[in-house]
C-alpha cells in the first residue's frame, strides 16, 4: 500500500534554515527526542535520515520558549499538506506540552525544514528541550479543508472540528460555509468515505445516514430538508459512533473523504474515527448553523 508522509514549500527553506535552533545534533528519527541545545539561532545543517513517517527531529533549543528543529520529506506525486504535532518533554520523560505545525502545499519529493517553539509550559519547565513526534497527518492540497482565509473555487469552505467524546460516544461536526457570491443548496447527508494512515479505503465499515442509527440525542438525527445557503450562511452535519471494542480487530480511520453533495468536489478531514469493532457511523443530515 501507498506510505503517505511528509514535507514543505521549497521557498520556505531559506526563512526556516535563519531561525533554526540552536547548534544542530541528530535526533532519533520519526519521533526521537533531540540532545538539548542552547538557545534557538542561526544553527549547522545537520543530515539525517527520516524515519517512517518522514520526519526527523534534527535538534533543540533551550530557554525561555524552548524550540524543535526537524525535516519532512514528502514520498507523495502530487502536493499535500501536512500538519505534524510535537510534544516537549520534561528531563524525566513528562509531557508538558504540545505543538501542532502545519505544512500547506508541499511539493511532491520535496525535503525542506521547520522550526516549532513551545508555549503554555508549566512554571519551571523553562530550558526545557526535549522533544518526540508523536502524529503526522496529511492531506492532498487540492482536498484541504478551509476554516478561513481566501475562499476555495467551490465557494464554499468545509472543515471537521475538534469533536465531543463521552462514555465511548464520539460526535465529530462537519461545517460548510458559503464564502462565494451566490446561494449554494444542500438536501440530503453528505457522502463520506474512510482512509486510513496511508490513505487507503478502510473497509468492514458500515455508513449509515442519520446519526440516531449509532445514538440519539446527538444533534445528528431528524429529516433531510433542503437547505438555500446565502453568502456567509452556514450549515452543519454530525459523524456519530462508538468506541467499542469486543471480539475483533479494532478499526482506526485517521481521514475522511467529504462530498458535500452530488458533483461537489471532495475536502478530507481528519475526525480521528476510532471505531472500535462496531463496524459502524452514522452521518447525519445537513442542518442551517443556527437550527442547532
Amino acid at each position: 500500500m501507498r506510505r503517505t508522509r511528509l514535507a514543505l514549500p521549497a521557498a520556505l527553506t531559506g526563512l526556516l534554515l535563519l531561525t533554526a535552533c540552536g547548534a544542530e545534533s541528530r535526533g532519533a528519527a520519526g519521533g526521537g527526542g533531540a540532545t538539548a541545545t542552547t538557545g534557538c539561532g542561526k544553527g549547522d545543517r545537520v543530515s539525517a535520515a527520516p524515519g517512517d513517517d518522514g520526519v526527523t527531529v534534527l535538534a533543540t533549543g533551550t530557554g525561555p520558549r524552548p524550540c524543535a528543529a526537524y525535516s519532512l520529506t514528502s514520498r507523495e506525486t502530487e502536493p499535500f499538506t501536512y500538519t505534524v504535532t510535537l510534544q516537549f518533554l520534561s528531563e524525566a520523560g513528562q509531557a508538558l506540552t504540545s505543538v501542532e505545525d502545519t505544512a500547506p502545499a508541499v511539493a511532491p519529493g520535496a525535503t525542506v525544514r521547520r522550526t516549532v517553539t513551545a508555549d503554555d509550559l508549566p512554571p519551571g519547565a523553562s530550558g526545557t528541550a526535549r522533544v518526540k513526534v508523536v502524529k503526522v497527518r496529511s492531506v492532498p492540497t487540492s482536498e484541504a479543508p478551509s476554516e478561513g482565509g481566501v475562499c476555495p473555487p467551490s465557494g464554499v469552505r468545509v472543515y471537521a472540528d475538534q469533536g465531543d467524546a463521552a462514555m465511548g460516544l464520539r460526535v465529530v461536526g462537519l461545517h460548510l460555509e458559503n464564502c462565494g457570491t451566490g446561494t449554494y443548496r444542500l438536501q440530503g447527508h453528505p457522502r463520506v468515505e474512510l482512509r486510513d494512515e496511508d490513505h487507503e479505503p478502510v473497509e468492514g465499515v458500515t455508513v449509515l445516514k442519520g446519526g440516531e442509527a449509532v445514538a440519539t440525542g446527538t444533534g445528528a438525527d431528524g429529516p433531510a430538508l433542503p437547505l438555500a445557503l446565502e453568502p456567509g450562511e452556514r450549515a452543519y452535519a454530525g459523524l456519530v459512533w462508538r468506541n467499542t471494542v469486543e471480539a475483533g480487530m479494532p478499526v482506526n480511520a485517521p481521514y475522511a473523504r467529504v462530498w458535500a453533495k452530488p458533483g461537489a468536489a471532495p475536502v478530507t478531514v481528519t475526525p480521528e474515527l476510532d471505531l472500535g469493532t462496531t463496524g459502524r457511523l452514522g452521518v447525519g443530515p445537513w442542518k442551517k448553523e443556527d437550527d442547532r
